[in-house]
């Protein structure tokens, strides 16, 4: 069991980060977490921000109380900000915020106010910092990623297959197109550690076919490999049937319908991983409460499927689900950009 305690070389990843995005002495870093946070992250975001001579302060919300019956560990936005207007105008005045939140801000609905006077928001992921030591940002992978989403924004349609039958079509145009390279910059306000990764964000009814989810494969929510074959038959965007014979279709289509959210069954988002560091077996290495799973989704080849919120959808929603597939084939305008699970 790997213990959570402060190590020099962990202040001295997350002060490279820190740098890569653009802070430096002087600079006002908001550092977000909430009650139910990994103590150990904003202790060393705020630890590596004084070291580069920055003025953090922290802003702690607490952890809302459970309203379900499902626990809730992939909804893939904070529900910690829950519309404080008085958190989110001091975590707007900043130039950053460190966001080291449960889930993060990435689909939250207060996100576009925090960044409305110009803050960008870096999301550290709930994970053991070792696995952030391991993926630290590399400026080469930007660059990768950066040349993909300009492949992506210029392309009408993707397609995607796999040898386990997957067959799927999203219409691009209009659809958001981000590159997850691991630090903000200007083009790339909002980021995530690790990452490495295409992310894009289908607007409403653009995505049809099946996705079929094979032995490999991983279901991030639950943070498991899957060992059974699932078929999820999309409409529209929509996850309209839920097909398998085994306990992993039936304990996916039992966690949807249990949400009570139409939402959740929708199209999220859709991408690529290009990161030659991360790991797709990265989860053997740790017992599920030292991490988060976020590593899967960028390693290199990976096609990602996501279901639940889509902000530019109109969708929030708190069912998530990530699933990071192996073997895919994903092209953009008939030219591949992943083939046979390798980037191409």
């Amino acid at each position: 069991m790997l213990q959570e305690r402060i190590e020099h070389r962990w202040i001295a990843a997350f002060r490279r980060t820190l740098e890569l995005c653009g802070v430096g002495p002087g600079d006002e870093v908001a550092v977000l977490a909430e009650t139910q946070s990994r103590p150990i992250l904003p202790d060393l975001a705020e630890l590596a921000l004084h070291a580069i001579g920055a003025r953090p302060f922290r802003v702690t919300m607490p952890s809302p109380a459970v309203s379900t019956t499902i626990p809730l560990r992939s909804t893939g936005t904070s529900l910690a900000m829950g519309g404080h207007q008085a958190a989110i105008a001091g975590l707007a005045a900043a130039k950053l915020v460190v966001d080291c939140t449960a889930e993060g801000l990435l689909h939250a609905p207060e996100r576009a106010a925090i960044m409305a006077r110009g803050a960008r928001i870096m999301m550290i992921s709930n994970e053991h910092p070792e696995v952030l030591e391991r993926l630290q940002p590399d400026p080469a992978i930007g660059e990768a990623v950066r040349a993909a989403v300009a492949r992506a924004r210029a392309a009408k349609v993707m397609r995607v297959t796999s040898p386990a039958g997957t067959e799927l079509t999203v219409r691009l145009p209009g659809a958001p197109v981000r590159a997850a390279m691991g630090f903000t910059s200007a083009d790339a306000p909002v980021a995530y550690w690790p990452a490495g990764l295409v992310a894009i964000f289908p607007v409403a009814g653009s995505v049809e076919g099946q996705v079929v989810l094979a032995p490999g494969d991983a279901n991030l929510t639950f943070k498991e490999y899957c060992r059974e074959r699932t078929t999820l038959t999309i409409e529209r965007d929509r996850v309209t049937a839920i097909a398998g014979d085994g306990m992993e279709a039936a304990m996916l289509r039992r966690q949807l319908e249990d949400w009570e959210e139409p939402e959740a069954w929708c199209v999220s988002h859709v991408g690529w991983g290009l990161n030659p560091k991360a790991r797709w077996d990265g989860l053997m290495a740790y017992d599920k409460a030292q991490v988060n799973g976020t590593e899967l989704r960028a390693f290199a080849g990976n096609f990602l499927f996501s279901t639940g919120s889509n902000e530019h959808a109109g969708r929030f929603c708190r069912g998530h689900f990530d699933f990071p597939m192996r073997g895919c084939t994903v092209e953009l305008d008939g030219v591949a950009v992943v083939k046979d699970g390798r980037p191409a």
